[in-house]
């Protein structure tokens, strides 16, 4: 009887938060409608990559497939079987320089690139870029990317390995690797769990999301760069090789609160957001820049990242201080009909989103598909904007506050927490302390608000909650929650 309960107490709370994100998405659906790419039934859309290229879009599935679709918003959108027989593809790139009229992609075991000599939509021939990893034959052995940098150099995210390797273990598991012009690679990077996400910034610095397990507190946003070690043991042997661009860090120690495990190993990557657990999603995949120029709404060079779990798109606002990446995450749209795998903005200024359920469930009743989010041309009431100050935060809106409430401290509250570095799957928060709003200040535009908060701590997230504020006309804030990660603090008065 016990355990019967218990079950009804489980479907009662998944069928409530069921109802809380319809309630959500219906709400964010007057700013950001959702269309739905519907495909013959024969055409199954596990989506794993999506390129745009002019009125056509090339979406990879990871049965190994191509597709080209034609006019893919259009009411007759014309699909193409470009491709097939390759093996999970997860990631498509337009060639440039030496690959210029090819495409590139990323398989299990090889970058590859691909060329449609004669024009019919259908690529002939099929190229080894590079191969230097080996697979062990586990089936979580992922390749993500590739992405251009800024010199031009191709990097791809390799995923570790869970359970059985029938193969044997295989070196530079969990590594990033750079691929030069010349095909040449360079193992720049390590310690990535499963680093679903990979993309370049506009000015071509390369950020990875992972997703929480062990040796991963919880879902991240970070740079990648040579040298870096982001945390995770697995695949660390491999930097005793020569080829290896990462010092040996040595072991790692387990059940370490975040601020003393990086003070025992300088060379860890700090996340540059930490995406709280199932506040913020459970799967963090793809992400790409709104560099559309205003046609995506008011986040013009903010990221917007997948979530595979929630079915859901996040956004990601950053900032640069004492060399160190760190930010803010915000809710952005809910109610998509599965999980997240890709998302690509579209020439029309529309985010496209790759999505397939395959392997993993996630909220949503599709197995798989593609959808785009396109933004209606109403301004949402959101906080654009949370930005470190060496007395707290600074928060700008996107349309002007109600004055008195936005000044009032009691229309905030927020708290701070970190999480241990630990071989167990994920980590619970721990060290939570409340931030009390000490005073707050409000721009004479009624656009920005500076937050006095005490107890502010580096190397830990503060979750800012303004249920409270109002904008001008008495509308409540879309969505009310923020997540700081502060890896470091301005100075100054």
């Amino acid at each position: 009887m016990t355990d019967r309960i218990a079950r009804i107490g489980i479907a009662l709370a998944t069928a409530s938060c069921a109802s809380l994100t319809f309630a959500q998405a219906s709400r964010e659906a007057e700013y950001y409608p959702v269309d739905t790419l519907v495909a013959p039934e024969s055409v199954v859309l596990e989506a794993g990559g999506l390129l745009h290229l002019d009125d056509r879009l090339l979406v990879c599935t990871r049965r190994g497939e191509i597709w080209t679709i034609i006019r893919p918003w259009s009411d007759s959108p014309e699909f193409v079987l470009s491709l097939d027989g390759l093996q999970e593809p997860l990631g498509l790139l337009a060639g440039t320089g030496r690959d210029e009229g090819w495409i590139l992609v990323t398989q299990r075991g090889a970058l590859s690139r691909i060329r449609d000599d004669d024009g019919d939509l259908r690529f002939d021939r099929v190229e080894t870029v590079n191969d230097d990893w080996e697979i062990s034959g586990n089936y979580h052995e992922y390749t993500f990317g590739p992405v251009r940098d800024a010199n031009g150099d191709l990097w791809i995210t390799l995923n570790r390995p869970f359970g059985p390797e029938p193969f044997g273990p295989k070196d530079w598991r969990g590594w990033a690797i750079r691929i030069d012009d010349q095909g040449r690679s360079h193992f720049e990077t390590a310690g990535l769990r499963s680093p679903c996400g990979v993309a370049a910034s506009p000015d071509g610095e390369v950020f990875y999301t992972d997703n929480q397990g062990e040796w991963t507190p919880t879902n991240k946003l970070a740079v990648l760069e040579r040298g870096g070690f982001h945390g995770h043991p697995w695949g660390i042997e491999s930097a005793k090789r020569p080829e290896s661009l990462v010092a040996y860090p040595g072991p790692i120690p387990d059940r370490t609160p975040l601020p003393e495990f990086v003070e025992k190993f300088p060379s860890y990557t700090l996340p540059a957001v930490w995406f709280p657990y199932d506040k913020m999603g459970r799967s963090a995949s793809g992400f790409a820049w709104d560099t559309t120029g205003g046609m995506f709404g008011p986040f013009e060079g903010q990221i917007f990242v997948g979530d595979q779990y929630h079915a859901s798109v996040m956004r990601v606002d950053l900032e640069k201080i004492a060399g160190r990446w760190q930010g803010a995450c915000f809710p952005f749209r809910e109610g998509l009909q599965c999980g997240v795998i890709r998302v690509a903005f579209a020439p029309d200024g529309s985010l496209v989103v790759g999505q397939t359920n395959r392997g993993w469930a996630s909220h949503g009743n599709k197995p798989y598909g593609v959808e785009r989010i396109r933004w209606s041309g109403k301004v949402p009431f959101e906080i654009r904007t949370m930005r470190a100050t060496p007395t707290g935060f600074r928060l700008e809106f996107t349309e002007a506050v109600d004055p008195a409430l936005a000044g009032d401290p009691a229309s905030y509250s927020m708290s701070r927490y970190t999480y241990r570095h630990h071989s167990d799957y994920g980590s619970p928060e721990i060290l939570t302390e409340a931030c009390p709003i000490e005073a707050v200040t409000v721009d004479a535009d009624g656009r920005g608000v500076e937050l006095v908060v005490e107890n502010l701590r580096e190397l830990f997230v503060h979750e800012l909650h303004a249920d409270g504020v109002r904008s001008a006309s008495g509308a409540p804030l879309l969505h009310a929650d923020a997540y700081y990660t502060l890896n470091a603090r301005p100075v100054g008065d």
